[in-house]
């Protein structure tokens, strides 16, 4: 058994010594790699893939891979990797979560796992939680890579050429967040052509701060959807009606399972205001779903706290890091609701066009590692549901940081009282102090406190966020105060003294030079020589101080966001403090822990006398210990409930790869068409009695399918069902066939038409079960109220939707093949963006370059638009190519299908009809509803 079968056979608590028996063999090959020269170190690389050509696996690699990126880190940025940090690389490797204090250079780990999968030659995936970060990462440790001989690309929203983004996943090493990549995944699969996707593959994935993006932000999806046309008038009126409610009168709130109930009398009242006799009729159905989110924006959803309001739009606030956003929006009519109530302008409403859940997402990755400074707490989720250990690799210098008990006050002011004192006293002696706060609210609270008192600070929140590098690396100078919302996933160390390169870089650019010239390069390097020295003496002095001070104003509802706060201080065995302050007002202890609040509350105790009791500290922690099991299983529904939509999913998506890969469907066309002959017979011909047979209904049903010119006297004449069926099914295919050989570019055309039919009813019908199943997860809790298991019932419905939705693609697709008409154009129209798709996750872009047109292109000079399933009549325009590479367009012929979109061509010959009049084109509707609505 190799060493590597051990390793990873070795039990939990054996991983870590398996670990540390690699450095050993990885330090003895230093002294021979400091002698190569850059060529013959570069050259490894050619090496290792030569090695692996010839049937050895990364694991053989390790040990002198790892060898040649420590050896390559030395001379590229300066930068040796501890031997914990080889530890690190080596779990990452082994698809384990590499638990790594902050300040342990995590960053730098990631670059031994990543070159050594990299030479694979599939493509390794580095997820970050910001575009900040994965432009960081990508420039620095890319150095690194780009030594040794490897391509580094990058994925971000403002990428809007797909040439360029798929450049960036065809490289060896692509940095990225987790909503691009996955946004770039649901895109691709909306692509018309196979040039158009981005992404190759999912091989291999690094996941930094994995705990923030595998656990805190997989409660939400990524969601992309387009416009709808509901009325914002509606939202508004009733935000007015949620304001003249009282609650506990009209209606009822349970803050902790986040719900709110009308009650009886709040229901007459609504009614009133709106003039109906009933709320819950049919008719006015959609008033219910109104009302409950006009009054869970009015109690659930707090400005400051859970959003912010800035140029003039509802931004939500992610309470994890405390970061706007960007882009994203509450689904379901929540987020109009609250720019309702909130009097600020309401955008549209959107409809799901492509989602998919973060856990399913990274569980299509081959092989998955995470590394992160807080991950223990949350190890069991980690094994259920991605099979990832949680192994901690131990600290390069003894953690000497000292964590003060917490100190609980009665009242919030009382709290705020004493925190300012604290932080007068530590500023006042030197000592560099970083407050964490929960909300904006609360870290606008306290900067306004701390101005008072002539205290000067840093704040940074949601609505400093542009700054956060710059507020954080400085945070640790003398005397430095910073006010910051949550520190997860900042990705900026906290140096004791100041850094350096970011005060020389800062000075540049303030004194008007332009860093990247070459002034700017000389006065920047004489001002790095110059806080280098600075820096330094300061730091030691803060050492002797005590190091950073870390307060923390209030518990996070969960444990690992309060061990990322104190993790700041106390980096690479520097000291430091932190303390907590709570209060019995606190958000936390106010809806988790109700009984020790009420026994102290009973205590005749002063406000600004803090309490000491062991009582009170675990009913804190139990009540964090309650909210992160509620959030798990949030988490644990979400994934339930998706593996119903994972597993459609996947059929949808490899049904699309075999038509965008050139699939032939000539023979699948005939079995489709035999198949609706099939049952049309069946239907029609109930008995072997002709006289029983409805044979107008089974041509007139016929002939939606394809332009029959049998008789009825010749279905008659047949004698049988089974005669029907082969005259019938001989003509269809007779027909199909002299279709095919009449086509200008022949079978090459017909296949292409095929294959475009189909492609577009699969992503028009994907849509619409989307929604129908968006609809059907919206009520299925109520399933409960009848006895039945709501996942069963969403399993066995949706299971049910989905065989209508397969049946309904090749009912649409075999009448639209069989009645298109081709028409070669002499310009092939250019594939245009989809318009108003939207792009919805934990911090989701809203960028809509990359998403791909799923409607037909207009002819040269002409117009296309498409009416509605209702009032569309006729099918679905295409997009082909013939055997030249010429386009074709698809257009509908009488008597085909009646429930597809129509492709309308607006002409000049309608300028003067009036809206209500009817329309020129024959359709008998009027002109508003056909080809006025163009």
């Amino acid at each position: 058994m190799s060493v590597f079968t051990k390793i990873l056979r070795a039990g939990e608590g054996k991983k870590v010594r398996a670990l540390q028996d690699l450095v050993p063999d990885i330090g003895a090959l230093e002294p021979d790699w400091e002698k190569l020269s850059d060529d013959e170190l570069a050259h490894k690389t050619v090496e290792f893939r030569e090695r692996l050509d010839n049937g050895e696996d990364l694991n053989d690699l390790l040990i002198e891979a790892f060898a040649t990126v420590r050896e390559a880190a030395k001379r590229t940025i300066g930068q040796r990797h501890f031997d914990v940090q080889l530890m690190g690389g080596a779990a990452l490797h082994f698809g384990w979560i590499a638990e790594m204090k902050t300040g342990e250079g995590k960053t730098l780990v990631s670059t031994l796992p990543v070159y050594l999968n990299a030479l694979a030659g599939k493509g390794v995936h580095v997820v970050t939680v910001n575009d900040y970060l994965a432009k960081f990462h990508a420039d620095w440790m890319g150095q690194v890579h780009r030594f040794l001989g490897l391509s580094v690309g990058r994925v971000s929203p403002e990428i809007d050429d797909w040439a360029d983004k798929k450049a960036a996943y065809l490289s060896d090493v692509t940095y990225g967040t987790n909503t691009e990549m996955g946004f770039d995944y649901l895109r691709d699969h909306m692509a018309r052509a196979m040039e158009h996707m981005v992404q190759r593959g999912h091989h291999y994935a690094i996941v930094d701060e994995v705990d923030s993006i595998l656990i805190d932000e997989a409660r939400t999806p990524l969601i992309i959807s387009g416009p709808s046309n509901d009325s914002a008038r509606l939202y508004y009126q009733f935000a007015g009606v949620a304001r003249s409610l009282v609650r506990d009168v009209d209606y009822e709130v349970d803050e902790e399972k986040r719900t709110v109930s009308p009650t009886e009398e709040g229901i007459e009242k609504v009614e009133r205001a709106l003039g109906i006799d009933n709320l819950y009729d049919l008719v006015s159905s959609n008033y219910v779903h109104q009302l409950t989110k006009a009054l869970q924006a009015k109690e659930l959803y707090r400005r400051d706290k859970d959003y912010i309001i800035a140029n003039g739009e509802v931004q939500i606030v992610d309470e994890f890091t405390g970061r706007v956003l960007e882009g994203r929006r509450w689904s379901d009519g929540l987020h109009q609701a609250v720019e309702a109530k909130e009097r600020v302008q309401i955008k549209e409403e959107n409809h799901t066009w492509a989602t998919v859940t973060l856990q399913n997402y990274f569980r299509l990755y081959d092989k998955l590692a995470g590394m992160t400074g807080t991950a223990e707490t949350e190890a069991s989720e980690f094994a259920n549901t991605y099979k990832l250990p949680v192994v901690p690799i131990p600290t390069n210098r003894k953690m000497i940081r000292v964590d003060a008990p917490d100190l609980i006050y009665k009242s919030e002011n009382a709290k705020f009282e004493a925190i300012i004192e604290d932080i007068v006293e530590r500023r006042e002696k030197g000592q560099p102090v970083l407050v964490g706060t929960a909300s904006v609210a609360k870290s606008e609270v306290l900067s306004g406190m701390l101005e008072r008192r002539g205290i000067a600070h840093h704040v940074l929140n949601a609505k400093q966020h542009a700054r956060e590098a710059q507020v954080i690396t400085q945070a640790g100078r003398l005397g430095a105060v910073t006010v910051a919302t949550n520190m997860a996933g900042r990705g900026v160390d906290i140096l004791l003294g100041g850094n350096p390169e970011g005060l020389a870089a800062q000075e540049v650019v303030a004194s008007g030079l332009e860093l990247e010239s070459e002034e700017g390069q000389a006065r920047y390097h004489e001002l790095l020589a110059k806080y280098e020295v600075e820096c330094k003496a300061e730091g030691d002095t803060i050492r002797e101080l005590g190091g950073l001070y870390v307060l923390g104003s209030e518990r996070h509802e969960s444990r690992r966001i309060d061990n990322q706060l104190r993790g700041r201080a106390g980096r690479q065995g520097d000291p430091g403090e932190s303390r907590f302050f709570l209060s019995l007002e606190d958000e936390l202890m106010r809806l988790f822990a109700t009984g020790a609040m009420s026994w102290v509350m009973g205590k005749a105790l002063p406000d600004d006398l803090p309490i000491d009791s062991k009582m009170v500290s675990k009913a804190i922690e139990r009540a964090q210990n309650t909210v992160e099991g509620r959030n798990a299983e949030i988490r644990k529904d979400v994934l339930k409930y998706d593996e119903v939509m994972n597993e459609q999913r996947k059929v949808i998506y490899a049904r699309r790869m075999q038509i965008l890969e050139g699939e032939d469907l000539r023979e699948r066309t005939i079995a489709v068409i035999s198949s609706a002959l099939d049952s049309i017979v069946m239907a029609h011909c109930v008995t072997e009695y002709p006289e029983d047979w409805n044979v107008e209904g089974l041509l007139t049903e016929t002939k939606l399918y394809f332009p029959t010119t049998t008789t009825p006297d010749a279905v008659r004449e047949a004698g049988s069902s089974d005669a029907v069926y082969e005259l019938l099914a001989g003509e269809a295919i007779a027909y199909y066939e002299q279709r095919e050989e009449s086509m200008p570019g022949g079978a090459d055309t017909m296949r292409s038409l095929e294959r475009d039919v189909m492609l577009q009813l699969i992503d028009q019908k994907w849509r619409e079960h989307l929604s129908e199943m968006d609809y059907l997860r919206e009520g299925i809790g109520l399933r409960a109220m009848g006895q039945q298991d709501p996942l069963v019932a969403w399993q066995r419905e949706g299971y049910e939707m989905f065989g209508q939705l397969m049946a309904s693609i090749d009912d649409d697709y075999v009448k639209i093949v069989m009645h298109a008409q081709v028409q070669v154009l002499e310009q092939p129209p250019e594939q245009p963006a989809l318009d108003g798709a939207t792009y919805q996750g934990p911090d989701g872009p809203q960028d809509d370059g990359f998403a791909r047109v799923l409607a037909a292109g207009p002819a040269p000079g002409e117009e296309v638009v498409f009416a509605s399933g209702e009032e569309g009549a006729a099918a679905l325009g295409a997009n082909v190519g013939g055997s030249s590479g010429a386009q074709s367009r698809a257009n509908a012929a009488a008597g085909a299908a009646t429930d597809v979109m129509q492709p309308i061509v607006k002409t000049s010959d309608f300028d003067n009809v009036g809206r209500n009049d009817v329309c020129p084109c024959g359709s008998g509707k009027k002109f508003k509803f056909c080809h006025g609505r163009a």
